[in-house]
């Protein structure tokens, strides 16, 4: 398995820039904790004030993507219903690994506790069967 984050130069400028999610900045979003156990990979992902609905995993040319949506909707309204104030906010994160081309979707299993997504995939790719392939003789 293979991860190379990309450090650009201007990252903490842009992290100042945009607003945070909650508490949390957002370069701060997903972080991730790899081991390694009985011949698989755990990833397990920090997704603070994401819900269950809200993570998709997808693998896809033995690229493994985790991402998440979320829209919030806040508002106060006085005793005649008027609202006083609203606040919105919507946004989405996403991570790639690359975990090879032998894997497949049923190989993947995943759970979620407490804000926390562990990915369990397997660290040691199947290996495909060879047949017998015969040469026709003309």
């Amino acid at each position: 398995m293979r991860y190379t984050p990309a450090k650009r130069v201007f990252d903490s400028f842009f992290d100042d820039m945009f607003p945070t999610y909650g508490n949390y900045t957002a370069n701060s979003l997903m972080k991730t904790d790899i081991r390694e156990k009985d011949g698989k990979y755990y990833l397990d992902i920090d997704m603070p004030g994401f819900k269950k609905e809200d993570i998709k995993i997808s693998l896809f040319n033995g690229n493994l993507t985790v991402s998440a949506e979320h829209h919030e909707t806040s508002d106060e309204k006085d005793a005649r219903g008027n609202i006083i104030r609203q606040e919105r906010y919507s946004g989405s994160v996403s991570r790639t690994w690359y975990v090879g081309s032998a894997l497949r979707d049923s190989d993947i299993h995943a759970s979620f506790n407490d804000g926390t997504l562990t990915v369990e995939v397997p660290s040691e790719q199947k290996k495909q069967e060879e047949e017998t392939k015969f040469i026709d003789i003309l």
